[in-house]
């Protein structure tokens, strides 16, 4: 993002919270998940409520080494094919055994039945299920409703702006086509993926929960040293007004190479109370995050 357009996004985002948008804070359920989070009463660690595995079908374990690990935000990218919905990065990687209910819907729903109504045993926290959209947004999110619907009892919902939070919460992103169709159901079992020009645009949580963006095109900064001033500001000012809106953030592409930088960086996001940290390493932001909660 260029200085002048952030500068004519800052202006906008300013004048829209009329100078409150920093006594924000983190959503309302965000911080109800925080609250649970510190009392948890499951067997083994709680899970850690800011941990998001990116292309998570690439582990050797698609979302069961993310679960082992304690996430609770995974992301899959689908493509529809002849009818399946398939899972993988490129079209060169597409496989008919590995569908989206194969390594995940019905994994999350013996798991759920298996602990309780819960992905995490005693904790009450909802999973999170991104899914990406890689073929046509409105056919292929077609597609998928139908497959969710299924799955109804495990999945949150919404119903005339009135959310049910269940055991895992799917979450669209990928393919804008995916938003007519969404809108226009009544009754839904997944809610949409936004960007930073969705911000202050009127669209409630109960539709678009989530606010992602790509951290290149908004920072130069990546990692090294203190984080310049007026893009510290800028993160800030997009952090507090999502959370005023009850929206949660999260950024792709942010540097995740192991080193002082990449821990730099998360305990930048940390610091502005950023949602959820974006990794493929697993187990490196498992020790960063465990070590940062001690």
């Amino acid at each position: 993002m260029s200085a002048y357009s952030r500068r004519r996004a800052v202006t906008t985002l300013s004048a829209a919270v009329a100078g409150g948008a920093l006594a924000g804070g983190l959503p309302s359920y965000a911080r109800a998940a925080d609250r649970e989070h510190g009392r948890g009463h499951g067997r083994g660690p709680a899970p850690l409520r800011r941990a998001h595995a990116h292309n998570d079908y690439l582990h050797e374990r698609p979302l069961l080494d993310a679960l082992d690990h304690g996430f609770a935000s995974v992301e899959s990218d689908i493509w529809l094919v002849d009818g399946q919905l398939l899972v993988a990065h490129d079209a060169s990687q597409l496989d008919p055994a590995r569908t989206l209910q194969r390594l995940y819907l019905d994994p999350l729903a013996r798991r759920v039945k298996a602990n309780g109504g819960r992905v995490y045993r005693g904790h009450r926290l909802s999973l999170q299920l991104l899914i990406d959209l890689k073929t046509a947004g409105d056919p292929t999110y077609r597609a998928l409703s139908e497959v969710l619907r299924g799955y109804g009892s495990i999945f949150s919902s919404a119903a005339h702006g009135r959310v049910r939070r269940r055991a895992v919460t799917a979450v669209i992103s990928g393919d804008r086509g995916a938003r007519a169709p969404m809108e226009a159901e009544k009754l839904r079992y997944a809610f949409y993926d936004g960007r930073h020009g969705d911000i202050n645009s009127g669209v409630p949580a109960s539709f678009m929960p989530l606010i992602s963006g790509n951290w290149n095109a908004s920072f130069t900064w990546q990692g090294n040293g203190t984080m310049p001033a007026a893009e510290r500001n800028w993160l800030n000012l997009i952090v507090h007004t999502a959370h005023r809106q009850d929206q949660t953030v999260r950024f792709w592409a942010t540097p995740d190479a192991p080193g002082p930088a990449r821990d730099n960086l998360w305990r930048t996001l940390l610091d502005a109370n950023v949602d959820w940290i974006n990794t493929d390493d697993l187990a490196g932001l498992r020790t960063f995050l465990r070590a940062h909660d001690s």
